[in-house]
């Protein structure tokens, strides 16, 4: 599945033209948070090699943004389970909010929260690197959102596409039991 710029197919189509760019969308953001989250592994990592115990699960956290995105380009589009989809739903809301709150916390103690990373970098180079790390802290937090509400339109458009071919199929059903004359 990867992001296309062709409109879909018309016709025969399965899906409709809204849910088709909403899908489109929901990928485009999952690639951009996929990016921005092993951006901020790099910055953090970039402060020290190997992380102390803050910094481990600072890294943490942006695997668990990636692992949420790469699930969520599955669970979302109506193919994974009710169970699945509610699993995502509330991992990317917990991330969003921890995403939230380390961004806050950048910005607000950025010289505690270098010196708990221990880093060997100089402290104005490190709170650079660490305000840019927060800038994408930021920028996840608003696509998690995003993302939230586009997996809920995504399901929103399955249910309805498949209520549509479902009551399609029972039409389809009631005419073939019609005598010769009256089937069109």
């Amino acid at each position: 599945m990867g992001l296309s710029l062709n409109p879909p197919p018309q016709g025969g189509s399965e899906v409709s033209p809204p849910h088709y760019h909403a899908h489109k969308a929901f990928l485009l953001c999952n690639y951009i948070l996929l990016g921005a989250a092993s951006s901020c592994i790099f910055l953090t990592l970039s402060l020290r090699l190997i992380p102390s115990l803050c910094g481990f699960f600072l890294i943490l956290l942006h695997v668990f943004t990636i692992v949420g995105a790469v699930s969520g380009c599955a669970t979302a589009s109506g193919s994974g389970s009710d169970r699945w989809y509610a699993a995502h739903m509330v991992s990317t809301v917990l991330t969003a909010i921890f995403q939230g709150a380390v961004a806050v916390l950048i910005y607000s103690r950025t010289p505690d929260f270098l010196g708990e990373l221990k880093s060997y970098v100089r402290e104005e180079d490190g709170s650079v690197i660490l305000r840019m790390a927060g800038g994408l802290c930021i920028a996840i937090f608003c696509l998690e959102w995003v993302v939230l509400g586009l997996a809920f339109v995504l399901r929103y458009y399955s249910y309805v596409d498949g209520g549509r071919r479902s009551s399609a199929k029972v039409q389809q059903d009631d005419m073939n039991n019609w005598p010769w004359p009256f089937q069109v």
